[in-house]
């Protein structure tokens, strides 16, 4: 869950993900909407990759980048988990 926490925390990588949340979309088109180069817009989807925040398939020659959304999920979870331990934390206070 840390390498996602890392992920999140650049907004580059954030913007990323807001564009593939539209669409699936090769590494080009991605780079095109940025004015960083594109050995940059690799790093950054290489580091999306890594925290399972994107998934990469091939077809043909290019690879297309599309948003994973069960680790999004995971980590809603784990909020939720988070915001329940300490509504029962408050409870238990009052008592």
């Amino acid at each position: 869950m840390n390498d996602v926490f890392k992920a999140l925390a650049d907004p580059t990588r954030r913007r990323i993900l807001e564009m593939l949340k539209e669409r699936d979309m090769s590494a080009g088109e991605i780079a095109n909407a940025f004015s960083i180069g594109k050995p940059s817009i690799s790093h950054h989807l290489s580091q999306l990759k890594a925290s399972d925040l994107v998934q990469a398939d091939r077809n043909g020659q290019n690879i297309i980048y599309s948003i994973n959304t069960s680790v999004f999920q995971d980590v809603v979870s784990w909020i939720y988990g988070l915001k329940e331990q300490e509504e029962e934390k408050g409870k238990e206070d009052k008592q």
